[in-house]
């Protein structure tokens, strides 16, 4: 149970019975989805996530996630029903000669004002293609359906290949995160990132509100993917958000372009998590296809950290069913891993920690160690091991309960609150290895720890020692 699974709570999970049948087959994230909904709709979730989490001694991380500016068309009387080379009117107001066409509301100005003739807008999550082949007067399109679709009300438009500068937080957002923050979430997640200013504005905000969680950028967009390496500066976690992603770029470009992030965060030492539509035929059937099976396991053999449900456990008729089908998947794709991974990337000379986390992992694949474990008070030397994706758990020790739950995005991490005392880091897990009954006698495990030298405090990682218990 290497790989994370991270389970979005709707009306088919968010019953404390419900949610402890997923905690116990292997959820270890519960995702709120702020986008159908405040916090007063997930303030009694929230309060029976602790009871949960206090009642099976397992840490359990929630993540809010926040709307962001989705860019969506008005409502319409009725649905759309287009044939390839329908025409419809988009705009604003419909004007009084409408040439017999139907008409798309639609209102935002920052988007109207970029469009042009012969671009391509998107409509119903990618399944309605249109170019706009007239700019009339006032902002009026036409546009001329590419193939057969459906629209109806609500529904997201996006422009593949235009760059539209948008905020990532929207004023809903802001007071979202605000609010969540308040009622006591783990992590946030921010929709349609662009740029890391993106991550740090949020960041200001959880500062202000005098709270250290970390926050996700998902990738959305394909501005966002240009500027990768970037935003893994400033985030704490990566999600691969493939259902806007896979309407920005091209489908056949989007296994490869899920691979490179993944291969980038696991280098950067960042938790990455793949999600939309990995168990997506679970909604409404007791099994996945052989097509969703394949491509779980292969974002565990890519490196994921996590893999994320969404409609399947928040509306769907198996939410239970589907996490043990997920775990399943995982769990043989991790035995795969262990037999396929290749040689751990050497860390740059000017990063002393990565070297450390190197020569733990070193030895502990050459050693025969039954286990690592790392003292870490942010838990970035836990994440430096896990990058590596070593045979052997990782048991990551902190006396802060945010870093625990942190933790829990990160492949193979077995996060452990622990107290105080004794003062020395080294000791803390020396005793914690010698009281935990997984290890016996004669077992070897690979410790990672910040000794200080005298007088100081504290001190980051600078010990990594073979102890046989």
């Amino acid at each position: 149970m290497k790989t994370k699974i991270i389970a979005t709570l709707g009306p088919s999970s968010d019953a404390p019975e419900k949610m402890r049948d997923l905690v116990n087959s292997g959820v270890s994230v519960f995702r709120l989805n702020f986008s159908h909904g405040n916090a007063s709709k997930f303030e009694t979730i929230v309060s029976n996530i602790r009871k949960v989490e206090a009642e099976l001694k397992k840490p359990i991380t929630i993540m809010q996630d926040l709307a962001g500016p989705k860019i969506r068309i008005g409502d319409l009387p009725e649905p759309i029903t287009f044939q390839p080379g329908d025409r419809t009117l988009l705009g604003p107001e419909r004007p009084k000669d409408d040439r017999g066409l139907p008409w798309i509301p639609f209102t935002d100005h920052k988007i109207l004002d970029n469009i042009e003739k012969g671009d391509r807008l998107v409509l119903a999550d990618g399944t309605l293609q249109l170019a706009v082949s007239e700019k009339l007067g006032g902002n009026l399109f036409v546009l001329a359906a590419q193939n057969s679709g459906i629209v109806t009300s609500r529904k997201g438009l996006a422009m593949p290949g235009k760059s539209v500068k948008l905020p990532a937080l929207t004023e809903k957002d802001k007071q979202d995160l605000r609010d969540g923050l308040r009622l006591g979430v783990d992590a946030v997640a921010l929709s349609f990132v662009q740029t890391p200013e993106d991550v740090l504005e949020a960041k200001e905000i959880i500062r202000e509100c005098g709270k250290d969680i970390p926050v996700v950028a998902k990738l959305e967009r394909q501005n966002a993917v240009d500027r990768l390496e970037d935003i893994l500066k400033v985030a704490d976690i990566i999600m691969v958000a493939r259902g806007d992603l896979g309407i920005e770029c091209p489908l056949p470009a989007l296994p490869s372009i899920q691979k490179r992030i993944i291969r980038a965060c696991n280098r950067a030492s960042k938790p990455v998590i793949v999600a939309t539509q990995m168990l997506l035929s679970m909604v409404n059937s007791p099994a996945p296809t052989r097509a969703e099976t394949t491509d779980v396991a292969n974002a565990v053999l890519d490196g994921a950290d996590c893999v994320m449900l969404s409609e399947e456990t928040a509306m769907g008729n198996f939410p239970v069913e589907t996490v043990r089908f997920m775990r399943w998947i995982t769990t043989e794709a991790e035995a795969l891993l262990s037999e396929t991974r290749p040689e751990s990337h050497v860390p740059q000379m000017d990063n002393p920690a990565e070297f450390l986390s190197y020569s733990a992992w070193l030895l502990a694949e050459k050693t025969d160690s039954v286990a690592l474990v790392a003292h870490s008070l942010s838990g970035a030397s836990a994440r430096s091991l896990s990058a590596r994706k070593p045979t052997q758990p990782i048991y990551a020790l902190t006396p802060r309960a945010s870093v625990v739950r942190h933790l829990n995005f990160s492949w193979g991490v077995i996060p452990v609150h622990v107290g105080e005392k004794p003062a020395g880091h080294l000791e803390r897990t020396e005793k914690f290895v010698e009281g935990l009954e997984a290890f016996k006698k004669g077992d070897q495990v690979v410790i990672t720890a910040g000794q200080p030298h005298p007088g100081e405090k504290s001190a980051g990682t600078n010990l990594v020692k073979v102890y046989r218990k």
